[in-house]
């Protein structure tokens, strides 16, 4: 029963989390390993548990996707499909005693890119960062897709980031597409971990049901928050305190 509970009360902060800022897969997947699943489980599971929010996210911004540079709609979401499903695939493949110490590096690098991201795309704005050519454009999605793929954790914050490098400028194209892109990668990577067993059922159907609660509660607060930066800053405060224990463990 307490199990439970650890899994409902971080679906349902994740969900609020996720729709305000980001950054809910650092509260489910610590949760799914304590309550002990296999790493590499866990994070399958993690990346199932947020398809709803992802999905919902998507329909939501539906109007606003909106691509910048030299790849189309299509060809930028093919070549997440690719990098997303490679990603899954490579997860499969990896030994759990091998992912345990990848993780903390994992954990370590979305903190960082979750806490420096606005401010990367910032400065990039102030200095006026040009368009990148198609293949630099191809081979920056490919990598944040395989990354997304085999490990969830931050990935809508590296998207808005990558666009921010690739010269994207339009804010709101950028959430549409960041958006969509994440629905598209996790969807292609679940259907690997689908056919591979590695989803803990009911572990995932607790989780994606409070998540869905607190993804609810979370879009009627957003509207409320002004000081979304300090929300973001107690994340990284998570993502740091979570990746210090997987550093010690």
């Amino acid at each position: 029963m307490f199990d439970i509970l650890v899994l409902v009360a971080a679906g349902f902060v994740a969900g609020i989390l996720n729709a305000v800022a980001g950054g809910g897969t650092f509260l489910t997947f610590p949760a799914l390993v304590y309550v002990g699943l296999p790493v590499v489980t866990a994070n399958a599971t993690a990346t199932f548990a947020a398809l709803p929010g992802y999905l919902g996210s998507a329909y939501a911004f539906r109007r606003e996707v909106q691509t910048e540079g030299p790849m189309g709609l299509k060809a930028i979401v093919i070549t997440a499909a690719i990098g997303g499903v490679l990603g899954g695939g490579l997860l499969l493949v990896t030994s759990n005693d091998l992912f345990s110490g990848l993780v903390p590096w994992l954990l370590f690098l979305a903190t960082v890119l979750f806490g420096a991201g606005p401010w990367i795309l910032r400065q990039l704005n102030k200095r006026g960062a040009g368009q990148a050519g198609v293949g630099i454009s191809t081979a920056a999605v490919f990598a944040v897709s395989l990354y997304g793929g085999y490990f969830n954790g931050g990935l809508g914050i590296i998207l808005l980031a990558t666009f921010g490098m690739l010269g994207y400028v339009n804010i709101h194209g950028m959430n549409g597409i960041k958006t969509l892109l994440s629905a598209v990668i996790s969807v292609v990577a679940t259907v690997a971990f689908i056919a591979a067993g590695l989803i803990a059922w009911q572990e995932a159907a607790v989780m994606m049901v409070s998540s869905a609660a607190g993804g609810y509660v979370g879009a009627q607060a957003a509207r409320r928050i002004t000081r979304t930066d300090l929300l973001r800053w107690g994340i990284v405060a998570i993502g740091a305190a979570t990746t210090l224990i997987f550093f010690l463990k």
